[in-house]
């Protein structure tokens, strides 16, 4: 533990250190997957990061545990500043889809934290037991879809 107290200045420094590392990671995970996906293809695009996230959170589950209890710790700039960078891929996919027309307008954040909810319900239960990790896939893409088609902008009447 001596080698550890030279380079941070108490626990918490070291446990920021590792949640911004992982958002670090999570960021270039997500994008990545996202890259890999044709630039037009918005239900893809969204799955790719789903799928990602949910993903690194179960490979990494206490990781992921810490970094979303460091986040908003107050003095955890740098953790903040990582996740809003990781997590702000997803926004720039809503605005694209609304740019697009195949989203309804509204906040992209408020949005994207709506997938965020769905991902991380989709992890927890992965994580605990509750499903098994052979539904991973087929519950990002009924998301998705489902999310999708309820974003949908209204057509006129």
């Amino acid at each position: 533990m001596e080698a550890v107290g030279r380079h941070f200045a108490d626990r918490r420094a070291l446990l920021d250190a590792l949640a911004e590392s992982g958002f670090v990671r999570l960021g270039a995970r997500l994008r990545a997957a996202v890259d890999e996906i044709d630039d037009d293809d918005l239900a893809a695009r969204l799955h790719a990061f789903a799928s990602a996230y949910v993903r690194f959170a179960t490979e990494n589950a206490a990781l992921t545990g810490l970094m979303n209890a460091a986040k908003h710790r107050p003095g955890a700039t740098a953790v903040a500043e990582a996740a809003a960078a990781a997590f702000g891929q997803i926004g720039d996919l809503i605005e694209e889809g609304q740019s697009r027309g195949e989203l309804e307008e509204g906040d992209p954040e408020e949005i994207g934290l709506v997938i965020y909810a769905t991902v991380l319900g989709i992890t927890s239960m992965l994580n605990s037991g509750m499903i098994g990790p052979g539904r991973l896939e087929g519950l990002v893409d009924t998301a998705v879809t489902q999310f999708l088609r309820g974003a949908r902008p209204s057509e006129p009447h």
